[in-house]
C-alpha cells in the first residue's frame, strides 16, 4: 500500500471497498471450480439454518432480490436440491425445504467458503479475523432496517 495516498488508505470505506473486490473475485474463482452459483449458497445456507421458508422469507433472510431468489431456487430444484410446496396456510405462496442432497451440497460448498476466507484474511490471526467479524456485523447491523431508529 506505498503507493496509494493516506486519504484512501485511512479511510475504512476505501479498504472494504478494495477487499470487498478482491473477496467477490476470489469467490467467483471458488464457485466456477466448484460448478455452482453463488445464490445457491446462500439459500442453502439460509435453509439450513432456519429450516422451511416461503421465498420471500428466502430473499429477507439472504439478502437477495426476489427475483433472483425465484432463479436461484427453481434450478436448485432442478438439482434435487430443494423442494417447494404449496404452503398450506397462503394459496399463492410455496415453502422451500432443503433436500438431503442440498445439505450434502451444502457441506461440499463449506470447504470452498472457508479456503476464500483463509486466502482473503491470509495475514490475520484466528482472534483478529473475529474481531473483524464482530465489527462488520456491528456495523452491518446498524444500517439494517428498524436498527439506529
Amino acid at each position: 500500500m506505498d503507493e496509494i495516498p493516506d486519504r484512501l488508505a485511512s479511510r475504512p470505506t476505501w479498504l472494504i471497498g478494495q477487499l470487498t473486490l478482491h473477496g467477490r473475485r476470489l469467490l467467483a474463482e471458488g464457485w466456477a471450480e466448484a460448478g455452482v452459483k453463488g445464490y445457491h449458497y446462500r439459500l442453502l445456507a439460509t435453509l439450513e439454518e432456519f429450516g422451511p421458508a416461503s421465498q420471500a422469507q428466502l430473499g429477507r433472510r439472504s439478502r437477495m432480490d426476489r427475483s433472483d431468489v425465484v432463479a436461484a431456487v427453481n434450478a436448485l430444484e432442478e438439482l434435487g436440491f430443494v423442494h417447494k410446496t404449496p404452503d398450506p396456510d397462503h394459496g399463492r405462496r410455496n415453502r422451500v425445504m432443503l433436500t438431503a442432497a442440498g445439505a450434502a451440497q451444502l457441506r461440499r460448498l463449506d470447504p470452498v467458503v472457508d479456503r476464500v476466507q483463509d486466502e482473503l484474511l491470509g495475514p490475520l490471526s484466528a482472534a483478529e479475523r473475529a474481531t473483524l467479524v464482530r465489527l462488520l456485523g456491528q456495523a452491518l447491523r446498524h444500517h439494517e432496517p428498524g436498527e439506529g431508529e
